[in-house]
Order: structure tokens, then sequence, then C-alpha cells
């Protein structure tokens, strides 16, 4: 197995339906420490989805699942993470993050987690 990567997930949320909730359980599954931050504080076994900006340690991963309108908030706490790298899921695209991760040294990633877990490429 490849080594872990702490991965935060953006836009966390504890409804089995979304992907955001589909991810977590799926990085857990392949042995990510995850990380979460939401709109609300909530829980997903036992993983606490954070409200706040949490100055998290070590992330390797951002994956987000966010809209761009609702990224701009996040821009300043993702780059201060300092993150090897952000995915971006399908509808999260956004140009302008790109350009200011890109600026950072930040590696940008427009894919999906559960695909790029599912086939080894994460």
């Amino acid at each position: 197995m490849a080594a872990s990567k702490k991965t935060l997930v953006m836009g966390a949320s504890s409804n089995p339906d979304r992907y955001a909730y589909k991810a977590i359980k799926m990085l857990q599954r392949f042995g990510h420490p995850v990380v979460a931050v939401g709109k609300k504080e909530d829980e997903v076994d036992g993983l606490k989805i954070e409200k706040q900006q949490i100055p998290f340690e070590n992330i390797d991963t951002v994956t987000l699942y966010l809209n761009p309108m609702n990224q701009k908030q996040y821009y300043d706490y993702i780059v201060a993470l300092k993150p090897n790298r952000v995915i971006f899921n399908p509808g999260t695209e956004n140009p302008e993050l790109y350009t200011l991760l890109r600026q950072n040294g930040i590696e940008v990633e427009i894919a999906c987690t559960l695909v790029l877990l599912s086939t080894n490429q994460y």
C-alpha cells in the first residue's frame, strides 16, 4: 500500500448521499488520516467535522467539495495549511484558486478523489 496522505476534506458532510461523505469513508478505508471542515459541526463515524478553520498540521492533500463561490472564504486558509496538492473534484473547478495555489507552490489536481482512490492513483 502507498504511503498514507493526511487529507483535509473541505465541504465535509454527514449526509451519506454527498460525495464529500463518500470521500471521507473511502479515504479512511484506504488508510489515509482524515480531517474535515464543513458548514456545520457534525460527525462521520467518530470523525469530527469542524466548522472553524482549524490550523491542521502536516496536510498532504486538500480535497474540495465546495463550489467556487463557497471556496473564496477559504483561500487564505488553504494556502496557510501548505498542502502538497489540492484536488478539485467535479463541480469545484476554479481557475482563480488554481493561480493562487500555483503561486504558492501548491500542486493543482483536477480529478475525482473517489476515482483516484479506486484506481490506486491517490
